[in-house]
C-alpha cells in the first residue's frame, strides 16, 4: 500500500505522526535482535495496523535481506516510506533508532568516567557475554546459510582469509570472492511466488542515489587521505562499514573493530564493553556506532560524535534502498543474482566466525571461569530463549560476584 502523495498536508502530517509513534514504541520495546525485530514489525504493521498484507511484507523483508546493511532497520525505513513517503522513511528510522542510540551514548559517558576499565569485573562480564552472542549468531547463520559442504567450505575459506589479512581488504575480498564462487558454482533457488510492491520511487531517483553511494564509497577514503582530515576519515570509515555488511548487525563488529581499534580511536576494552552493552538495549545493533562516536578519544566525539557516526553508518542504507526499490521485483527473480547471493551469505558466516576468534574471544576468555560464564550464556541464548538483555545483566553480575 503506497503512500498517497496527493493527499492533503494535514493527512500527510497525520501519517507522519502515526509512523513516528508506532516506531518509537517499537524502538523502546524491541529486544532480541534483527529476527525478533522483523517479528515485531509483522505483528504491528501486518496483523494489527494492516498497513500491508503478508505477501507485500515478505517481499520487503526479501529486499532488505538482499541489500547490505541492517535488515530490520531497512525494513522499518521501507514501511515508513510506504506509509508517508520519503519523510515517513526518515521518521521511522529516527524513532526506531533514537532510544538505543541515546542509551549507548549515555553508557559511553559512564565508562569514560571510570578511567581504566581493566579492573572492572562487571565490564569484563559484558565482554564474555559478547562471546556468547556472536557464537549464537555464527551458529544460527551457519545452519541457515551453510547447509551443504560447498557453502560450509566457502565459509571456512572466508574465515582463513580474514584472519590472514586482518583488515577491511580481507573482509571485502572475502565477500567479493564469495559472490563470484556462488555465481559460478552454486545453483539458484528462485521463489516465483511474490507480490509486486507499489513503491513510490522513480528510476531517476534510483540512478542519483546509486551515483552518490558509489561516489562516497570510493571517493571519501581518497579525499580523507589526500587532505589528512580526521573527521572525514571517521565518516569514510563508518560509511564503508555500513556499505559492506551483509547478514545483520552482528556482522558489523569485525568491520568496526578494524576501523576504530588499530588507529587508537577507541581502545579494545571500551569497544567490547560497548558491544556487550548494545545487547542489553532495545532497537538495532547498528546504534553501536553512536557509542563508538561518543567514546572516541579525539573529535568528533561526545554527543556530536555519536550522531556523526550514526548518520555515517546508516547513510548507505538510505541510498541503497532508494537505488534498489524500482528494480527489485525484476532483479530478485534472476538466477545469477540468487546464486551470487548464496555465496555472499556463506562468506558472511566466515567473517563472523573470524570475528568470534578475534577480537571477541581473544579479548574476553582468559580462564576456565570466563569460558564457563560464556558457555552458560550461550546455553541461555540458544536453547532457553532467554532475552539477550537479561543474559547481559546476568553475565555482568556473575562476573562481578566471582571476582
Amino acid at each position: 500500500m503506497s503512500a498517497e502523495f496527493d493527499a492533503a498536508p494535514v493527512k500527510l502530517r497525520s501519517r507522519v505522526a502515526e509512523v513516528f509513534w508506532a516506531f518509537l514504541k517499537l524502538g523502546l520495546t524491541s529486544f532480541g535482535g534483527p529476527i525478533a525485530h522483523l517479528s515485531y514489525f509483522r505483528a504491528e504493521f501486518v496483523q494489527r495496523r494492516r498497513w500491508l498484507d503478508e505477501k507485500a511484507y515478505a517481499d520487503i523483508v526479501a529486499l532488505c535481506q538482499f541489500l547490505p546493511g541492517p535488515a530490520s532497520s531497512q525494513t522499518g525505513i521501507v514501511l515508513g516510506f510506504l506509509r508517508a513517503g520519503f519523510i515517513g522513511g526518515l521518521v521511522s528510522w529516527a524513532a526506531f533508532t533514537l532510544p538505543s542510540a541515546l542509551a549507548l551514548i549515555l553508557f559511553a559517558y559512564g565508562i569514560a568516567g571510570l578511567g581504566d576499565l581493566s579492573h572492572l569485573a562487571w565490564l569484563h562480564g559484558l565482554k564474555i557475554v559478547a562471546v556468547a552472542v556472536v557464537a549464537q549468531a555464527v551458529w544460527g547463520m551457519a545452519r541457515n546459510l551453510c547447509p551443504d559442504r560447498e557453502r560450509a567450505s566457502l565459509a571456512i575459506a572466508a574465515t582463513l582469509l580474514t584472519l590472514a589479512v586482518p583488515s577491511a581488504y580481507g573482509q571485502i575480498g572475502a565477500i567479493i570472492a564469495g559472490g563470484i564462487f556462488g555465481r559460478l558454482f552454486l545453483p539458484a533457488v528462485v521463489d516465483v511466488r511474490h507480490s509486486p510492491l507499489a513503491l513510490p520511487a522513480r528510476r531517476a531517483h534510483a540512478a542519483l542515489a546509486a551515483a552518490i553511494f558509489l561516489a562516497l564509497l570510493l571517493g571519501l577514503p581518497l579525499l580523507a587521505s589526500a587532505i589528512s582530515n580526521h573527521a572525514l576519515a571517521v565518516f569514510a570509515s563508518f560509511f564503508r562499514s555500513g556499505s559492506l555488511v551483509f547478514g545483520g548487525g552482528h556482522v558489523v563488529l569485525p568491520l568496526l573493530q578494524q576501523v576504530v581499534v588499530p588507529p587508537g580511536w577507541v581502545d579494545n576494552d571500551s569497544f567490547l564493553a560497548g558491544y556487550g552493552a548494545a545487547q542489553a538495549v532495545p532497537g538495532p545493533l547498528f546504534t553501536f556506532a553512536a557509542f563508538l562516536g561518543t567514546a572516541m578519544r579525539s573529535p568528533p566525539n561526545g554527543v556530536f560524535g555519536g550522531v556523526f557516526c550514526l548518520v555515517a553508518i546508516y547513510l548507505p542504507s538510505f541510498l541503497l534502498l532508494v537505488a534498489a526499490l524500482p528494480f527489485w521485483d525484476g532483479l530478485r527473480q534472476r538466477p545469477d543474482v540468487q546464486s551470487a547471493l548464496q555465496g555472499v551469505n556463506a562468506a558472511v558466516v566466515g567473517l563472523l566466525l573470524g570475528a568470534l576468534y578475534t577480537p571477541v574471544w581473544t579479548s574476553a576468555i582468559f580462564s576456565s571461569k570466563d569460558f564457563g560464564i560464556g558457555l552458560v550464556a550461550f546455553l541461555l541464548l540458544s536453547y532457553w530463549q532467554t532475552p539477550p538483555w537479561l543474559v547481559v545483566v546476568l553475565g555482568a553480575l556473575v562476573a562481578a560476584v566471582l571476582a
